[in-house]
């Protein structure tokens, strides 16, 4: 995925995408709550604050753009205030809205949300689901076909507020195939079948068990019913999202693949799957296969749904997401080889690697300290850890009192230090030569000259820092008041 990724990362051209949907209008009333009103027993909700957000196909738009793409978009909205405002605030954010057409029987579609204390307390929408009209459907229609051809992918976004109908569907899909253009679609409703002939369908859990009429729970139970339903509808891809459960990936000739969340905390899903389609788009149009890319949109999920309201990932915040996740191994105590590997990617991102090295028998507060001031220092902390032999021949007899798989689990458990690799040379020098860190963190009880390795890492660049230790503080010490106070 490395390489894929950074081809997701620094494409050679901006990748051009084309969404259609129900564009929504979404208000947020921000407030508290103190009291229970005496009229009725009901909150009362001071505001604090208002704001706007385009919502539904609009934040679609919003979530490509936040990503990088150029992007085109074409609905319908009422000609009144409102959407005048979404017209507003998608041209702010350089959206070509000449595919967005203006109803003369229809208001532009509106959710009100109240939040107090990052909770949602009432949802007010205001909307009209009457036919779009022969006019704007065919504008609708001779947009897309004109703006198909000189894109790289299509969206369908559908809130079923009557935006997507049979003919506008079937122009999509029609004229999408006749010029080599992937189709992504957000479905909604119990009739996935006029869908059919769109090549990814990325359903949530209950939308996708509507649909299919099935009651079923587990990742073996989808599959059956994923099988049967990309077959029905000539999918090349379904992506199923299930929440705090992650995703399943199906793909036409591969076994399912499920993904676990991303989400560390979940305040509100809202807009969720918008991102999700977004970002599994993107990365698809940018030249990934379906399972990296669904893997990228597993991680973007994972940070929307941690915020109150709509909100989109930006594309310097999914990039330093993703370089983490690539440099996340399975665990962190490493063998140098897998070490190795994982500093080469670490430093084709431009990561600072600093290398500091110990016996780290018994963790006390300095240790602590001087940690985290070394990991301060760069990106990634590595510790080189002295094996118990090494221990021995440095310390003697009785040392240490730890064992080297003991102490590096302590020390994998601290958020400051990155991974550990153990050696058994009295110094670390052979490792130091391997991986070739940036710099070089050594407490400042040495001198520059004590420190092992300085000559190394300094011919290619590096540097040695000196750290300022906690002094009064070591593990010989403490172990010797402990005899003191206890012999």
């Amino acid at each position: 995925m490395n390489e894929q990724l950074k081809k997701l990362l620094s494409p050679d051209r901006k990748i051009k995408i084309l969404v259609v949907g129900d564009l929504i209008l979404d208000e947020y009333i921000w407030g508290s709550v103190e009291r229970i009103s005496p009229e009725a027993p009901v909150q009362v909700v001071e505001v604090q604050s208002e704001n706007l957000i385009p919502g539904g196909a609009a934040n679609v738009a919003n979530n490509l753009v936040a990503l990088g793409c150029d992007v085109y978009m074409t609905g319908a909205i009422g000609k009144d205030q409102k959407g005048d405002k979404l017209i507003q605030l998608l041209q702010e954010e350089n959206i070509n809205c000449d595919g967005i057409k203006r109803f003369d029987h229809r208001p532009t579609i509106n959710k009100i949300r109240v939040i107090a204390h990052s909770q949602q307390i009432i949802r007010i929408d205001r909307e009209d689901k009457r036919n779009l009209g022969d006019k704007i459907e065919k504008d609708i229609i001779a947009y897309l076909v004109s703006t198909i051809p000189m894109v790289d992918g299509v969206i369908c976004s559908d809130y079923l507020k009557g935006l997507l109908t049979d003919n506008i569907l079937k122009t999509i899909l029609t004229t999408s195939k006749e010029n080599k253009k992937l189709v992504f679609i957000d479905p909604k409703g119990k009739d996935f079948f006029k869908y059919k002939g769109g090549n990814v369908l990325t359903p949530n859990e209950h939308e996708f068990k509507m649909a299919s009429g099935e009651n079923s729970t587990g990742n073996d139970d989808l599959t059956d019913t994923a099988k049967k339903l990309m077959d029905s509808i000539e999918l090349d891809s379904l992506l199923v999202t299930r929440g705090k459960d992650g995703m399943c990936l199906f793909e036409r000739g591969n076994e399912p693949i499920h993904i676990p969340t991303e989400a560390k905390e979940v305040y509100d899903v809202t807009g969720a799957g918008d991102t999700v389609i977004a970002t599994f788009a993107m990365a698809t149009l940018s030249g990934l296969n379906f399972l990296d890319a669904a893997k990228i949109a597993n991680i973007a999920a994972g940070v929307v749904v941690g915020k109150v309201g709509t909100a989109v990932i930006h594309k310097e915040d999914l990039k330093k997401l993703l370089e983490e996740n690539v440099l996340r191994a399975a665990q962190n105590i490493l063998q140098l080889n897998e070490l190795k590997q994982i500093v080469s990617q670490a430093k084709s991102y431009k990561k600072t690697v600093v290398f500091t090295n110990g016996c780290f028998d018994i963790i006390h507060g300095g240790h602590i300290e001087y940690l985290q001031k070394a990991r301060d220092l760069g990106d990634i902390l590595i510790v080189g850890l002295n094996s118990d032999s090494s221990v021995k021949k440095l310390k003697g007899e009785g040392r240490p009192l730890k064992t080297e798989q003991e102490r590096a689990n302590i020390l994998a458990a601290l958020k400051y230090v990155n991974y550990i690799c153990i050696f058994s040379d009295e110094t670390p020098e052979k490792m130091i030569r391997e991986i070739k860190p940036d710099i070089i963190a050594k407490g400042s009880d040495y001198s520059l000259e004590q420190v092992v390795g300085r000559d190394i890492v300094e011919k290619y660049g590096g540097k040695v820092e000196l750290v300022p230790i906690v002094e009064g503080l070591s593990t010989s010490a403490l172990v010797n008041d402990i005899v003191k106070k206890y012999k």
